[in-house]
Order: C-alpha cells, then structure tokens, then sequence
C-alpha cells in the first residue's frame, strides 16, 4: 500500500471505546514514533511491516489493561525473523504520552526469499506476553505458539488461551509518499475485545435457581443469544473499515468509529498521545554488567581501555569505565 497523504497530529495515538455494555475497544494510529524505532535499524521491508504490526498490538493490548509501567510483547521464531520484542510504557501521569521502543533480530540472507510473506519468515515460534505493574510486584507472562497467518492471530489465540476473552484485531501497515519525505511507514488497528464475566451478569441478573422455569430458561437464551449477535455484528462492521480509513489522517478516531459502528451505542473516549521512549542509561547498564567479575570484566575491556555497550531499542552508545564495573568494583 502506497499512499499520497499529510500527517496530523492523531497519527500518533491510542483511543478507548466501548460498543454498549458488552464490548470495549481501542483504536490507534503510528506514524512518527513507528518511524523513528524503524529508521533507527534501517530494517528490511518484512521485518519493519512484521515490527509495525507488533507494536500496534503491544500498544492496543497494553491500553486495555491497568497497566501501572510495561507491558512487553516478545515473539520468537526459528526462520529469517528470529526475535520481535516491544515494550509499551504507560503514561506516568495524566495527560503525558505513553512510549513505546521495539527491535529485531533476524538472518537477512533468508529474509531474500521471494516466496515467504512475513509472517512465514518466523516459522516455528511463540508468541509472548509480559506484563510488569513496577517495583514490588510480580510479573505476568502468558504465552501461545504461533499460530495462523499474522501476529494478529497469535494474539487473538492468546486471549482465547489465556484470558478465555473473545478478541479481535484489525490491523494495517504500509509505506505512504510524503512530498519531500519520501517513504515513511504508517499503520492503524482496532481492537475488540468481549467484556469479561458479562454472560455470568446476565445469569445473576436473571435469578434463576435450580428449579428454574421454562420462561426463566428462555429469557436467559434470549440474553445470551443477544450478546452473541452483538459479538458477531461489531466483528463484521470492524472488518469493513478501509484501509485509509485505519490509518488516517483525513478521518478523526470519532469519524471512522462513527462510520463503521453508526447503528450502536458509542462511546469514545480521550486518545492517549505515543511517543518513542528508551529507558536505557549508563547506570543500568552498569547494573546489568555488575554480576560479572573483574576477570570477566577485563574479557569485555577493549584496547582502548574502556567496555562498551550498545542499546538494541535505541542503539545509543556507552563507553564505561573498567573499575567501575562487577560486582568487585570499589565503586
């Protein structure tokens, strides 16, 4: 997809929904924060399209929970594209950007192989997700091999897996023509997602006991049957968004939701601004390095004198001290 469009300011954003009171959803649009982790690596065309999707999912996927810090996705594969890893930062406070930094690993040799879409250059793998509420607490970490034909998939399986939660994405990414830009990557998604408990609330709600009637079972039937309806007919009218729809910019969050969801019960709330963020530092990656000796140290010391070290998110640079560094440093 090669598109002629301007940017605007929601290209980089993330938006809350809900479908009545049974389905909530998230839409988000990447464009400059989406090319500032590319251009960085200068990634061939698979593996930036495959990157582009996982950081729309990790971006959605962390927006839909209580997320107090990080929420990671890490996909591992056996073939061309070895390694996706995404983290999405939470907004530290209201009203600031949520961050978000992403790299690969792959065998650019194989990624030469007309045939492979690029999913199929993962091959065998696993599809993860880690969520991390911060200091004091106890990460989560759910996990599902890869499955069907795109990464959206995966994730959907994980839900189904994992959270037992009807999900659903829509997802696309392409390159657009900028007059004077050149090609820049873009991408848009959407995200539904089934309200958890929301059939076991209309069981309660229906007071049925064990004796219950035939007119109680009915109802019953008629709510589920009504909640299914309603499952299936958001997933039909996501499905018709157009792909310049998703990714903007010409259209609002509200616009594209409004047209395609104009028959339900709306409700959209404030986007959430994105932004490329690194939590990388010198002193971390002191830390990092403190477990080794000053044999092990001094295997790492260059013949200048010093041990480097380089981001894999933001391929900032360290130059560090030797004797400063292990857990037998006087520092």
């Amino acid at each position: 997809m090669v598109v002629e469009i301007d940017r605007a300011s929601q290209n980089d954003s993330v938006a809350s929904f809900m479908l009545g009171e049974t389905i909530r959803g998230r839409v988000a649009r990447v464009d400059e924060s989406l090319n500032n982790i590319l251009f960085q690596h200068s990634y061939p065309p698979k593996v930036s399209a495959l990157m582009a999707e996982a950081i729309l999912l990790a971006i959605m996927i962390g927006q839909s929970i209580k997320l107090k810090w990080k929420l990671s996705l890490q996909v591992r594969g056996s073939n061309a594209i070895k390694l996706i890893a995404v983290d999405y930062f939470s907004p530290r406070d209201h009203g600031n950007s949520a961050e978000i930094r992403a790299y690969a690993k792959f065998d650019n040799c194989e990624l030469k192989k007309p045939t492979d879409s690029a999913f199929q250059c993962l091959g065998k793998g696993f599809f993860a997700v880690l969520i991390d509420q911060g200091s004091g607490t106890e990460p989560y970490q759910g996990i599902t091999p890869l499955t069907g034909n795109s990464l959206s998939s995966c994730a959907e399986t994980y839900f189904f897996q994992s959270e037992q939660l009807p999900t659903s994405f829509k997802i696309v990414v392409g390159q657009s023509g900028t007059s004077g830009l050149g090609l820049r990557w873009i991408g848009g998604g959407l995200m539904l997602q089934q309200l958890p408990g929301s059939d076991d609330v209309k069981f309660k709600n229906a007071d049925l006991s064990s004796e219950r009637n035939s007119n109680q079972t009915n109802v019953v039937d008629e709510m589920v049957i009504s909640d299914y309806e309603n499952w299936s007919r958001a997933n039909m009218l996501m499905n018709t968004v157009e792909e310049l729809e998703l990714v903007g910019p010409e259209l609002t969050f509200q616009e594209v939701l409004r047209r395609l969801f104009y028959q339900e019960y709306l409700l959209v709330l404030d986007s959430i601004p994105l932004r490329f963020g690194c939590t990388c530092s010198a002193e971390k990656v002191a830390r990092t390095l403190s477990i080794y000796s000053q044999k092990d140290i001094e295997s790492m010391t260059t013949e200048d004198g010093t041990v480097t070290a380089d981001c894999q998110f933001c391929g900032q640079h360290y130059i560090l001290e030797p004797n400063q560094l292990g857990f037998e440093s006087k520092v």
